[in-house]
């Protein structure tokens, strides 16, 4: 299975809607880290050639196929049988159906990191390994909003290859990578690529994106599979293409490490993720902006909630947010993801800039309310 974003004039298929946030947040507990990835293989040497990487890494991805009922027959789209006065009217067929997508293995106990979207409505989870064999697995949590998931073999074997995590912020522009998944269905496959570009957000996929961008190749069942550096590392969980023609062309999106590893852990943790919340509507800081506020990078605080963790820390509209703990931020999505993950309840020192001058303001974090609802904000 694959997400694709059609260009122009077409639909995002599987997508929720691009986010610039009222409430914000992401993964939750940083610093828990469920998944030890026991005895991970050591990453090799970056001189390593390109075909030992991609025969070492691929014993590490497996290929998912879910078994779910759908409705179906004449019950469902002909309104002779839907209308309820007529004779013929009645309940819709059902039928079970497939999909394929690709996961990577994280832990040595048969833990699979892979893409929400590939055991969305799954009944049935069956995981083939390397060597062909099939398993049972069962969900431990699914994160829609970031189009996570993690399965757990029914039965895991001993011989399991987890992949170790690289510092996706270390990858580099034109950096080689490779794309390991199961495309089409075919089996194992390898692609090669570099990486064209990093933070890509607000692209409409999901609803807390910061994705690598690649041009490996990256088609129908590659979803949930690993994208990886020449040190063998797990830098990515491949997600997504853009596409005119449902095809592949050229650009494709992965969850980077460093944002699925967090929310992974909580998945295994607690089944979900505690998102954290400030309870602000924010604004982008283009040149208007800029020239209202006096500042040159940051996010807007276009306004406060009441009875909120932004209110109460003493956040005030006007304010312009310019780092997160010391990290820069220069966009709402990056700021969203920041503070997101540091999870509910949790401490973080917002940089702000207010009325010319710096201060910092500590605000304890609250829980990301379901029912929010976000919206795109301008400045007027």
């Amino acid at each position: 299975m694959k997400r694709m974003i059609r260009m122009k004039h077409a639909l995002v298929a599987g997508a929720g809607a691009a986010i610039l946030a009222a409430a914000i947040g992401a993964a939750t507990n940083p610093n828990h880290h469920a998944v030890a990835q026991s005895a991970p293989p050591a990453a090799l040497p970056a001189t390593t050639q390109i075909s030992d990487v991609a025969e070492r890494v691929v014993d590490s991805v497996v290929n998912i196929s879910t078994t779910q009922t759908v409705e179906a027959g004449p019950f469902l789209f002909d309104p002779f049988f839907a209308d309820p006065s007529s004779p013929f009217h009645g309940e819709p067929d059902q039928r079970k159906a497939k999909s394929l997508g690709s996961g990577v293995i994280v832990s040595e106990d048969g833990k699979i990191l892979t893409n929400a979207h590939v055991v969305r409505n799954a009944e049935e989870i069956l995981v083939t390994l390397h060597d062909g064999t099939e398993h049972e697995a069962k969900l431990l949590g699914t994160d829609p909003k970031s189009d996570l998931a993690v399965l757990k073999l029914e039965r895991a074997k001993g011989n399991l290859r987890p992949l170790p995590f690289a510092d996706s912020s270390r990858l580099r522009l034109g950096e080689v990578v490779l794309a390991v998944g199961n495309p089409f269905g075919v089996g194992q496959a390898v692609t090669m690529g570099i990486v064209s570009a990093t933070g890509r957000a607000s692209m409409g996929i999901v609803d807390y994106e910061d994705f690598i961008q690649t041009d490996a190749a990256i088609n129908p069942g590659n979803s949930g599979g690993a994208l990886v550096n020449l040190r063998g590392e797990l830098v990515g969980i491949n997600t997504a293409i853009l596409s005119r023609t449902g095809g592949y062309q050229g650009i494709g999106f992965a969850i980077p490490t460093n944002m699925a590893s967090p929310i992974m852990n909580a998945l295994i943790a607690d089944g979900k993720v505690n998102r954290g919340w400030l309870g602000v509507t924010l604004a982008p800081l283009d040149a208007r902006a800029q020239a209202k506020f006096r500042v040159a990078t940051g996010v807007l605080v276009a306004q406060v909630g009441t009875d909120t963790p932004a209110e109460k820390a003493g956040l005030s509209a006007g304010d312009v947010i310019v780092a997160v703990d010391g990290t820069e931020v220069r966009d709402v999505a990056r700021l969203r993801n920041a503070v997101a993950i540091k999870g509910a309840g949790k401490t973080t020192t917002l940089d702000v800039r207010r009325d010319g001058k710096l201060e910092r303001v500590k605000v304890t974090l609250g829980a990301l309310p379901e029912q929010q609802k976000l919206r795109r904000v301008r400045v007027r």
